[in-house]
């Protein structure tokens, strides 16, 4: 595939395997955020691709998040810049139009967690940390943080997490939501692979609208969305996939899926 930078990108099957590559920490910089951004442009329009699969190089880090760095002389222009690639590249993940799954084989910290809570699902290795100490060096999660956060866990613990700096490990993660699974070290990613794998075997088109639905509960109550799941429903019907399912389903075979 194309050259990303910082972004190591592998094609399996259906899935795109993204490893961020930026030694020691994993950290997010300029380039990588750009990449992203882009990376998850051309994913959506690849056809072939129905699931991306996000981890980290290495054995200790999926992301330490920024680098601390960039911020230290105070300089506002660089913050401004800074925030607003963090921001565009993590809601470009989140509006994937295929499943996302992050493989948290390490250190999650500040933007690295937030990468992952832009995905769809987060399985962990039981080593894991999980963090966002943003706060603790008189900054703040400026990349969906302060909102996907108590989304998944709750106003309490993300304010634990937030606000008192609370660091939590993987089984924490998985008891409060944070995460979906806790697997061994270094079985992060055949996890997430194993899920995309079930992913594969679902309609791509029937995914993508689903995933629209279920994240616009998060801005609107059920009573305004459910004439867009009726609709939804029915457009189905303009793709090639619903008629292959539902063949596909009646002839005891599986489905060739068109993403169409």
């Amino acid at each position: 595939m194309n050259d990303y930078a910082h972004l190591n990108v592998e094609k399996r099957g259906h899935t795109a395997v993204v490893t961020l590559d930026n030694p020691p920490a994993n950290t997010w910089n300029r380039d990588s955020l750009s990449a992203l951004k882009r990376l998850v442009a051309d994913l959506n329009a690849d056809r072939d691709i129905y699931a991306l699969v996000i981890t980290g190089q290495g054995e200790k880090f999926f992301s330490a998040g920024a680098d601390l760095n960039l911020f230290a002389d105070g300089d506002k222009k660089v913050a401004t810049e800074m925030t607003m690639l963090f921001g565009e590249a993590f809601e470009a993940l989140s509006a994937f139009r295929g499943v996302s799954i992050a493989a948290v084989n390490g250190y999650a910290m500040g933007g690295g967690l937030e990468c992952a809570l832009a995905c769809d699902i987060r399985i962990a290795e039981e080593q894991a940390q999980m963090a966002l100490p943003e706060a603790g060096v008189g900054l703040l999660p400026c990349a969906g943080g302060t909102q996907n956060l108590p989304w998944l866990v709750g106003e309490g613990w993300a304010k634990r997490m937030i606000l008192c700096g609370e660091r939590v490990d993987a089984r924490t993660a998985e008891r409060i939501g944070l995460v979906e699974e806790v697997v061994a070290k270094d079985q992060a990613l055949d996890a997430a692979l194993k899920l995309a794998e079930k992913v594969a075997r679902q309609s791509p088109s029937s995914v993508a609208v689903c995933k629209q639905l279920v994240q616009r509960a998060r801005l609107q109550p059920p009573a305004h969305n459910l004439i867009h799941e009726r609709e939804g429903f029915i457009k189905l019907f303009d793709t090639q996939d619903q008629g292959e399912g539902t063949r596909a389903f009646l002839e005891k075979r599986p489905a060739q899926w068109k993403n169409a």
